[in-house]
Parts: structure tokens; sequence; C-alpha cells
């Protein structure tokens, strides 16, 4: 039971039906106290003249002396046809002189209170006016009444309160009144049914909220690949929509972790692969320098080339492992300038086509003369049509040639690198711009290639807004384009 009440279903049926409780309790003293008042302005204004007519008959008597007997006598045979009523004589101060009612009744009070007396005596249209009941003080109840005039020569009032017993339970009233009791039960009726229906309601609303719980906790205990069935366009809806949304970003995010966990342990197998090649060779060098003390001057300088060399390769890996990281970090950003693409390119074929030609290799630039400035960095488009081209000659055996073409499309230049060379297997291409990722490559001889060129590259065009795709077939080679946009 405890359980039922925390929960959120519990807690609105208990809301629910508290609410429906206490209207129907109030719907039933406002009814109760709204009939009443209604019986009680019909009860005076059909009795409106009672007292008048009264006062009327009993006038001989009261013109010839005070006596009470044979008032009471007249007064009696008037009840007769109204024995509900309490007939008062007042003085003119509001002090009872007689009472006139059923036997057994006893008053409280002595006096009545005047001022609804004249009230009723000055109002036209008689709206509803109580008087005080010297039975019950502080009750308040529909009269009529009219002035006597006495045998003395003093002034007094008749006072008759209509159906006082009537009024003297509201239970009374409600055995009495057959439209009451069938007021009250229609109305019980309708909230019982109200209540019912209203906990049906709430059971089937509340199920699509159980079920968004179930899978809400099945998610959080680790089964990340439950979802919400969205099937309606609500506030249920609208939430399992955004719990889907949720759980595919964290399903996601939490992919995206562990390949970069996978790909940091990648990374430290390989910067520890490739650093200790290259430190190995320099102890070994050095360590033989040291052991040989009567070395000649030539092999010193023979071994201290190769020191040289490993010492440029290690240097040359640890600032594109430092350039690669600021990259991804978007700590460097381009500086977007206007520049003519087709100067940059040519210059970039001048500064490779000594060293290509060397390795037997053919650098060839299909340029146009006509092409628009393009927008981008300068030094990262020279850098990644350098590191292109250097990755093309590292992959093509000698005789083979490399092309670098541009062209206009739209409002862009397209640039491509392409190659003659081996080709990259379907295996490989879509991690050939992972970082250290070798796969099934074998460069040429002499090849000083890090394994970071076309990882820096590719961060190089996306921090232009632009992406370096590849296309590659084995046997017969591989082209890299990207786009830049017309200034």
């Amino acid at each position: 039971m405890r359980r039922f009440f925390q929960s959120f279903y519990g807690k609105l049926t208990s809301v629910f039906l508290l609410v429906l409780i206490v209207m129907g309790i109030s719907q039933v003293v406002i009814t109760t106290r709204s009939f009443i008042n209604f019986n009680q302005e019909v009860d005076q204004r059909l009795n409106l003249n009672l007292a008048r007519d009264m006062a009327f008959e009993l006038k001989p008597i009261l013109d010839e002396e005070l006596d009470f007997a044979r008032i009471g006598e007249r007064i009696h045979y008037m009840m007769v046809m109204n024995p509900k009523i309490e007939i008062y004589v007042l003085n003119e101060s509001g002090k009872i002189l007689a009472l006139f009612a059923e036997p057994g009744k006893a008053m409280v009070a002595d006096s009545v209170d005047l001022d609804p007396v004249y009230q009723f005596l000055l109002q036209s249209d008689h709206a509803p006016i109580l008087g005080s009941d010297p039975r019950q003080p502080g009750a308040r109840k529909p009269f009529s009444a009219s002035e006597l005039q006495m045998g003395d020569g003093s002034k007094g009032f008749l006072y008759i309160i209509i159906g006082g017993q009537q009024y003297d339970s509201t239970f009374a009233f409600f055995e009495e009144s057959y439209i009451i009791r069938t007021m009250i039960n229609g109305l019980l009726i309708t909230v019982l049914f109200a209540g019912i229906i209203g906990l049906i309601l709430f059971a089937i609303l509340t199920k699509r909220l159980r079920a968004i719980s179930e899978i809400v906790t099945e998610f959080e205990q680790g089964n990340l690949e439950h979802r919400i069935d969205v099937s309606t366009k609500d506030e249920f809806g609208q939430l399992g929509h955004s719990f889907n949304s949720m759980a595919d970003t964290i399903e996601a995010t939490i992919e995206k972790l562990r390949q970069n966990d996978n790909l940091r342990r990648e990374l430290i197998a390989n910067v520890s692969h490739d650093l200790r090649t290259p430190l190995a060779s320099i102890q070994g060098y050095v360590e033989t320098i040291l052991m040989k003390s009567d070395m000649d001057d030539e092999s010193k300088l023979k071994y201290l080339g190769v020191i040289l060399k490993n010492t440029q390769s290690l240097s040359k890996q640890v600032n594109e492992l430092f350039e690669l990281s600021k990259l991804e970090a978007k700590q460097i950003l381009p500086e977007q300038e206007p520049f003519s693409i087709n100067e940059l390119a040519q210059d970039v074929c001048l500064k490779f086509k000594t060293q290509i030609e060397a390795n037997g290799l053919e650098l060839v630039d299909n340029i146009p003369h006509s092409l628009p400035p393009v927008i981008g960095d300068i030094a990262m488009v020279e850098r990644v049509i350098s590191n292109l081209i250097r990755n093309a000659s590292e992959f093509t055996e000698s005789g083979g040639r490399i092309i670098l073409d541009i062209k206009q499309q739209d409002k862009s230049i397209l640039i491509g690198i392409a190659d003659t060379g081996q080709g990259i297997s379907p295996d490989d291409l879509p991690h050939i711009f992972d970082r250290f990722y070798t796969g099934g490559k074998k460069t040429v001889k002499g090849s000083t290639s890090t394994g970071l060129g076309l990882t820096i590259a590719s961060k190089m065009i996306e921090a232009h807004g632009q992406t370096l795709t590849v296309e590659s077939e084995l046997g017969k080679g591989t082209r890299f384009s990207f786009s830049l946009r017309v200034a």
C-alpha cells in the first residue's frame, strides 16, 4: 500500500479522489443551502400577509382588553390550518407577551430583535428576511409580522415564525424534502461514476509513463539498446523522442570514447615503436663511436650523419604529433584570406620537381591560368598539397607519374593529386586518414614518412569546412581531392 501511494499513479488518483470528494461535499452544501434559502423565500412570500390577516381577526378582541385566553382561542382555530407556525405577541420594545404554538415548546429568550421586523414592514418587495427565534437564540428563520394596537392604547407586534419546526434540523429537512434527497443521490452517483472513469483513464495514461520508466531503468542498468516506442505526438511522445535522442547521443559518445581509448592505446604503441627505432639507432652509433677511440674521421662523420638523420626524424615526428593534437583540439584555426591557387600550386610543383624526377617519377601539373582566387589559409593549403605530393611519391614506383590538376566547379575550386602507384585496398581505404595507420601499405625505398601526413592534411581541410576525399584502385593508383571556396 505504501508503495502504491509513492507511485505517480497513486499520488495522481489520491489527489483526484480528494478533489472529487471535496467538490462533491461543497456541491451538496451549496445545493442544500440554496434550496433551504429558496424554500425560506417561498414560505415567506406565500405567508407574506399572514400576520396582517391574523391581526385583523384579533383586532376586536384587542380593542376591548388584552385577554390572552380569548386571543389563544381565536388563534387556535387559525393554527388548525397551519399547525407548524409559532405565533408571538410582542410589545413595542420586542418583549414577548404571549406564545401560541404546539405543546412542549419552551422559550429560551424573552424578547425578539425588532430590526428584522421593522425591515419586513418597510420593505416593498419583501426579499427573504430572516428573524430571530426565541426558542433557538442565534438561529434565523423566515417570519411574518404586523403591527398591533393594544386595548390600553400601546403599540405591539404580531410575530409569526413560519415552519419553525421544519427548520429545527437539517436532517429533518432532508427527510421531508424529496427533491433534495434526489439531487444529493444523483450527485453522489455522478461523483462515483466520475471517480471510476477517472481512475480508469489515469491507469491508461500512466501505463505509458510506467513503460517509459521501465525503459529508462533498463538504460540506467546498462542496456543501451532499449528505446521508447513513439506512436503519438503528445507530451509522452515528445518525452519519448527526447529520451531516444539523448540515448542515441549517449551511446554515440560512449562509442566515441571507446574509439578514442583504442586510438590512444594505438597511439602510445605506435609512438613507442616509432621512437624506439631511431633512439636505438642513435644509442648504438654513439656507443660505437665511444668504444672505438681509434676510429678514423671518415667513419665518425658517417656515424654522425646517421645520428643526425635519426634525430631529424624524431624531431619531425614529435612536431607533427604536437601539430596534430592542436588541430584536433582546434587550437590552430585557419586564417582565411583570398589568394591565388595558381601561383601556390606552381610554387609547390617547383619545390618537389627536382626531388621527384631524381626518384624516376614524372610530376604533371594541369593548372589553368584563368582560375579566380580562393578563400583559405595559404600556409595550411600549401602544407596539404605538399603532404599529398610527398605521400604520392613514396607509394609510386620509379617510372610512374604524379598529377596535380585544378579546375573550377561552380563557386568552388577542386584540387586533385593523383598517382599511378600501387593503390590502396578496399579494406584499408576507410582507415587511410587514421593516425599511424599503415595497413598493407609498403613505401618505396628511402621513405621518411611518420604516418601522420594524411591525418594532418585531413584535419587542415576539415578546419576549412571541407572534406579530403580519396579514390583508389589496387595496381592502378590513388587520387586525393578537396575543394576551396572562390573568393
